[in-house]
């Protein structure tokens, strides 16, 4: 990482911790969940929320990624976040970063969209996010390497393995949960890590000029 580029990776996860003392601390953590975490029911029809203040829905992908739901849940995010994303943003740069996290939270948020629309339970927590930067982790750091199949090249195939595993692993932690997807947003993941596999050549060009 260039000296003159912020640590975006430690800045958001600073931000994370300290919205969620600071929620934690004055009482208004489930009213910021309900308000700012991503509502999937609220896309394309009116769904009953407290008066006030509340995030635009279109935000909401973003804003939710910053909120938590307990401390097993947000250190766990953050240090899975702080270990893989330190070491992607050395090479990649915090522009890189940002638009990894950025697309990681909306891709993460369309697939939960996706996979369940009606869904009036807010989905929160940085796991899209991670996801994009967990994918582009696997697709750099890796050593394997596989064999292209028909015209299908091999770092096309090499990313639909990557997918089909984190796929097969978040349906695994799904059914671990009691068959029931509600208490995990796997779905969230699965769109996260997607939308990672998507970036990752074009950001590697972008940053090194590599084909």
């Amino acid at each position: 990482m260039k000296p003159q580029d912020t640590p975006l990776v430690t800045g958001y996860a600073l931000a994370c911790v300290v919205l969620f003392i600071l929620l934690s601390i004055t009482g208004f953590q489930i009213e910021a969940i309900v308000r700012a975490g991503f509502i999937p029911a609220r896309f394309g029809q009116d769904l009953i929320l407290p008066p006030g203040a509340m995030v635009p829905f279109a935000l909401t992908p973003l804003s939710s990624a910053f909120l938590h739901g307990g401390v097993v849940h947000i250190a766990f995010n953050m240090v899975v976040l702080l270990f893989i994303g330190r070491q992607l943003e050395a090479p990649l740069g915090a522009k890189a970063m940002a638009v990894l996290l950025l697309a990681g939270a909306y891709g993460g948020a369309f697939a939960q969209y996706l996979a369940d629309p009606g869904s009036a339970v807010p989905m929160i927590g940085a796991s899209g996010a991670i996801s994009a930067l967990i994918a582009v982790f696997a697709l750099i750091f890796s050593r394997t390497r596989a064999p292209a199949i028909g015209p299908i090249p091999s770092h096309w195939v090499r990313a639909l393995w990557l997918a089909a595993a984190w796929i097969a692993v978040q349906l695994l932690i799904g059914f671990a949960g009691g068959g029931g997807f509600g208490a995990v947003a796997i779905w969230a993941h699965v769109g996260g890590f997607l939308a990672g596999l998507l970036l990752a050549r074009p950001l590697l060009r972008w940053r090194f000029g590599a084909r």
